[in-house]
């Protein structure tokens, strides 16, 4: 047998080194969150056994229950202290149903379990207050004259505050927003009812249609984002403002003219 060149020596040695490398990267972890649809959260109805908008003073027809509903669309990501490694990555880079996002895009304050829950609480309570402010502004009304209380804990962070907004609004004028649909959707919303971007749109999609929506409302920044994954049977609604998605569900449930992605 002939003696090894210098040239499949040095091939060797290389072959070695590059394995020990995918070898390395495949088990390091990753700055990386995997995440999938979640649930989804009926605005005009009850959450784990209580009611999730109250409304007391009102001059509408606030205990009128709905014949539709507004769901609003979360997703869930592994936890911060999970570990994300090279194969989660491809995983989740092939399932349509799966989303590879950096972690600093889901946890922007650390890795301290107490302290990324504190700060969900907080946008999610600053949320609520300005989805509050929002609807009754444009309903002409003044907080002293309504009371407003929000239970949806579970659904953490800024995304659902269009959906709070709109289902302030059906409980107090005492119209159907839904036309008896099952309505989903996502976007913050400011104390003057523009509507803004969030992430994880497409997943938010599929868990709509999952939970048995035919519409979602999405901001309209983000209506390619939504086509890309769009699943069958749900129609994209673009808003960019809270009087625009109310006009939106007139239309729907008025068989007029609809806006689309």
């Amino acid at each position: 047998m002939p003696a090894p060149t210098s040239r499949t020596r040095t091939l060797a040695v290389c072959g070695a080194l590059v394995t020990a490398l995918l070898a390395v990267a495949a088990l390091a972890p990753l700055p990386f969150s995997i995440a999938q649809p979640g649930d989804t959260a009926n605005v005009l109805g009850e959450y784990r056994g209580k009611p999730v908008i109250t409304v007391t003073g009102d001059p509408g027809d606030g205990d009128r229950p709905s014949e539709g509903e507004l769901l609003a669309t979360t997703i869930a990501a592994t936890s911060s202290d999970t570990t994300v490694r090279l194969a989660d990555v491809l995983r989740g880079w092939f399932d349509t149903d799966r989303a590879v996002m950096p972690r600093a895009s889901v946890y922007p304050v650390g890795d301290d379990p107490a302290e990324i829950k504190e700060h969900i609480d907080a946008q999610m309570r600053e949320s609520q207050d300005v989805a509050v402010t929002a609807a009754l502004r444009e309903l002409g009304l003044r907080k002293e004259e309504v009371e407003v209380e929000l239970r949806l804990a579970d659904v953490g962070g800024p995304s659902a505050g269009l959906l709070f907004a709109l289902g302030i609004i059906d409980k107090v004028d005492g119209d159907d927003l839904t036309g008896g649909r099952t309505i989903a959707g996502t976007g913050t919303i400011d104390a003057d009812g523009r509507v803004g971007p969030v992430g994880g749109v497409p997943l938010k999609t599929q868990a709509a249609r999952r939970d048995g929506a035919t519409v979602f409302l999405v901001p309209e920044a983000e209506c390619g984002t939504a086509r890309a994954e769009l699943p069958d049977g749900l129609r994209l609604v673009p808003v960019t403002t809270l009087g625009g998605a109310l006009d939106a569900l007139d239309a729907l449930r008025d068989g007029g003219r609809v806006p689309s992605c």
